[in-house]
């Protein structure tokens, strides 16, 4: 029962986390943009405002402007946009692969310990299950 009670557990907070984790995607990729040194310009001008509704949402858009390229953000919410050049969004790039490889890190170990619970690994042998492996 108590085994049982654990895994209940570990399977919970696991739904729990993927949940926060696809609430807080948007957020998680302005933290990201921002430790990449991605400037933040507010829209504070109604040509700004415009021109930030005109981006596609939660993407980031590759532009030109006077001979030099730019990565951009927009998030409405906040009513600012997100501006990186190469550099900064190279850093932007290493930052979400380190937080993929540390997210699929957790979801590893979730599942192991989840695992646990069904096979002779980290548990005693049933009677049934010493029989056939003798």
């Amino acid at each position: 029962m108590k085994k049982v009670k654990n895994m209940l557990s570990i399977t919970g907070a696991v739904v729990l986390v993927a949940m926060l984790i696809g609430c807080a995607s948007t957020k998680q990729t302005e933290n990201l943009l921002s430790a990449a040194g991605f400037k933040m310009v507010p829209a504070d001008t109604p040509q700004r405002e415009a021109h930030l509704k005109a981006l596609p949402p939660n993407k980031i858009t590759m532009t030109h402007r006077d001979g030099q390229t730019y990565f951009v953000y927009p998030d409405s919410a906040q009513n600012v946009l997100y501006i990186g050049q190469q550099a900064e969004y190279n850093q932007y790039q290493n930052l979400r692969l380190q937080s993929q490889l540390a997210q699929e890190r957790l979801n590893a170990a979730a599942y192991n310990a989840n695992w646990s619970v069904w096979g002779p690994w980290g548990t005693a042998l049933s009677p049934v299950d010493s029989v056939f492996n003798r």
